[in-house]
């Protein structure tokens, strides 16, 4: 038995060797014998261990059937990278969508609506302090004025547009309302911020953890400073310190507005951190948590916290009273859609002004009598008196109006629609619209410069 079993495998070995001979005195392409080359090739020492049996690849169907799927390595390397791309891509989208656009799970559950001066929280007082009255300090007196100073004769007013969803700036000719400039800059620019003392522009990229330069002179792009996840940017109104407004990391950052060197962090216990206006002083500042529903007070000379108040919901931008007295703050949390009227010294809720769903930019009036407050989810805009805390008028202007500008003689309106594309232009004082002009991906913060007042408190522009 064990002698046939032996002379069966040399019977085989010389057959196998007999076909080898053969198949090489056949005339072969080059192709085939780099083919023979890496089937023959592990069998000598790489192959099966103890391995006697060779089988030229012609003569095994599985080989012949491999052999004609050759590209199938190539094409699953390409679909990968494919996948690898659209996986990043979806990857930043849904990043965008979720500083834009919260998910379910971040909103603040339907609630029912407060009612004007129904306590919304403990920490509200039943107390309603009297209006604000015209023979008070107003603090937005600089603002008042109809024309731009001498010192900006040199540059041309134009409005600057960042593009959240694909990182470019609009540059508009709000004479012609045409598109006169379109640039790159850093991933998800979410605000154009005019500098303190008014001389250049920052757009705040949160994704790139930079701010681009822009010379209002030329309204070009000059240079780039990094500073990490630039939500929003602002200062203090004795032009002493930056605050650069770190969502992802729950931060305020103060910092040095000309070396950029970091003086100080103050850590937000509450997330979403992004909007904020300061005291008539300037001794404080009141900055709003979205997605915890806070307003948090922070000392801006030892720069530490002092307060909170939770309003539920999801705040978003707040403003100072022109008489400095109290802080409005917009509410655009379901089931709530309104501004909230806080008491600083107190830290507490005075009242709750509805205004519509999805309530989120605030600007103040040229003449400061009236207070804009965008309401980003029912696409109106209305108008709360300072003087009574009601609303006066809610304009129906479609889209997704968000951060709000004024032109320097206080008769257009501008806007970014967040969802829609577009920025608009309405008429002030009768909320008519006037022109809608198409720009990039998720319109955010654009500013209108230059603008009237003394000094720029930062945001999108806000001036005193």
């Amino acid at each position: 038995m064990v002698l046939q079993s032996n002379l069966t495998g040399i019977c085989c070995i010389s057959l196998s060797y007999r076909r080898i001979a053969k198949v090489y005195s056949e005339p072969r392409s080059a192709w085939t014998k780099l083919e023979d080359c890496a089937t023959f090739a592990p069998m000598y020492g790489r192959g099966r261990k103890n391995s006697t049996k060779l089988v030229h690849p012609r003569l095994d169907p599985l080989r012949k059937r491999l052999y004609h799927f050759w590209w199938l390595p190539a094409v699953l390397v390409v679909v990968f990278l494919c996948g690898l791309r659209f996986s990043s891509h979806q990857l930043v989208h849904q990043r965008v969508m979720s500083v834009i656009q919260p998910s379910t799970s971040s909103v603040t559950p339907p609630q029912a609506q407060p009612t004007e001066g129904s306590p919304a929280k403990a920490t509200q007082s039943s107390e309603q302090p009297s209006a604000e009255g015209s023979k008070e300090t107003n603090l937005y007196a600089a603002t008042t004025d109809t024309q731009v100073g001498d010192r900006f004769a040199s540059i041309p007013e134009r409005v600057y547009s960042p593009n959240v969803g694909d990182a470019t700036v609009d540059v508009i000719d709000p004479e012609t309302f045409e598109i006169v400039d379109h640039y790159a800059v850093g991933e998800i620019p979410h605000h154009v911020t005019p500098s303190w003392d008014m001389k250049k522009l920052y757009v705040n990229n949160e994704g790139s953890s930079s701010l681009t330069v822009i010379d209002p002179k030329t309204g070009k792009p000059t240079d780039t400073i990094s500073v990490p996840y630039p939500y929003n940017l602002y200062f203090t109104p004795d032009g002493e310190k930056a605050i650069v407004v770190v969502e992802r990391l729950q931060t305020l950052e103060f910092r040095d507005p000309d070396t950029w060197r970091l003086l100080s962090s103050v850590y937000i216990p509450s997330p979403g951190v992004d909007h904020m206006d300061f005291s008539a002083e300037g001794d404080y500042l009141l900055a709003s948590s979205e997605w915890g529903g806070l307003v948090t007070k922070v000392d801006t000379k030892e720069m530490k916290i002092t307060g909170s108040i939770e309003v539920g919901g999801n705040p978003v931008d707040v403003k100072l009273s022109p008489d400095g007295k109290v802080f409005y703050v917009a509410n655009q949390g379901e089931g709530y859609g309104g501004v909230h009227v806080i008491d600083p010294r107190a830290m507490k809720q005075l009242k709750f002004i509805p205004t519509g769903a999805g309530a989120h930019g605030l600007y103040v009036s040229r003449d400061t009598k009236s207070l804009y407050v965008a309401n980003r989810l029912a696409g109106t805009i209305s108008v709360i008196d300072f003087a009574t805390r009601k609303v006066m008028a809610t304009w129906e202007v479609g889209g997704s109006p968000d951060m709000l500008q004024l032109s320097p003689d206080g008769t257009q309106l501008w806007y970014a629609d967040r969802y829609n594309g577009t920025v608009s232009v309405m008429n002030a004082r009768s909320g008519k619209l006037i022109h809608r002009i198409a720009v990039g991906y998720y319109p955010h913060g654009l500013t209108y410069f230059p603008n009237v007042g003394r000094f720029s408190l930062g945001h999108n522009g806000v001036y005193r």
